[in-house]
């Protein structure tokens, strides 16, 4: 896999975030992006999952543009933002079946379940968990909807110690399975080899 993004502009109402943004992730690949809030972490995330268009500039996955083929894209990219995408009166396991039906019934669900500490929680309806439990499940989707280039946004936020360390185990192994990664964060994330992006609010584009 070969991601790019090239001269990337982003323009939120009247106001530009960043401009001429460049840069590229191949197989094994980890970016994080830093910044202050408002830097353009999101937006830039947001505009790669194919949320938000970019004022400027391009995306290309192995040497294919997004325009020339945008479904082959979406299908390539996994999007964790702020919010956690559960329907609240689904169980965790029922969250997860839709997930997995949606998405071409790849992993199991027990596996997912597992991987986040979620087994003994599985017939709890979603409007009952926590915080840190919906951020759980919601990475726990990763694994039933698989996709080459994880964009994970705070992907840390609400988790306990146990859980930061079982989505750095995945990180690591979704790379050295051949994917890649993109993360915001305003915490130091065990990637090893990693990249850094580091966007400055009110500045036109970031430093690499």
């Amino acid at each position: 896999m070969h991601f790019a993004a090239k001269d990337v502009t982003c323009i939120r109402g009247d106001r530009l975030v960043f401009a001429d943004l460049s840069f590229s992730l191949h197989s094994g690949d980890a970016l994080v992006l830093r910044g202050r809030n408002g830097s353009g972490k999101s937006s830039l995330l947001r505009i790669v999952a194919g949320l938000l268009e970019p004022a400027a500039g391009s995306l290309s996955l192995d040497a294919v543009d997004r325009a020339a083929d945008p479904d082959r894209f979406r299908d390539a990219v996994a999007y964790v933002g702020h919010l956690d995408p559960l329907k609240s009166v689904l169980s965790i396991a029922e969250n997860l079946d839709f997930w997995w039906r949606l998405y071409g019934r790849q992993g199991t669900i027990d596996a997912a379940l597992a991987r986040f500490g979620l087994s003994d929680l599985a017939t709890i309806p979603a409007r009952y968990l926590s915080a840190g439990q919906r951020r759980r499940v919601t990475l726990a989707r990763l694994f039933v909807a698989p996709a080459p280039l994880w964009l994970l946004d705070e992907p840390t936020t609400g988790l306990d110690t146990a859980s930061i360390a079982a989505l750095v185990a995945a990180i690591a192994e979704h790379r050295g399975g051949g994917g890649a990664v993109m993360v915001a964060t305003h915490i130091d994330v065990d990637a090893p080899g990693h990249q850094t992006l580091v966007l400055d609010a009110g500045a036109a584009g970031g430093t690499p």
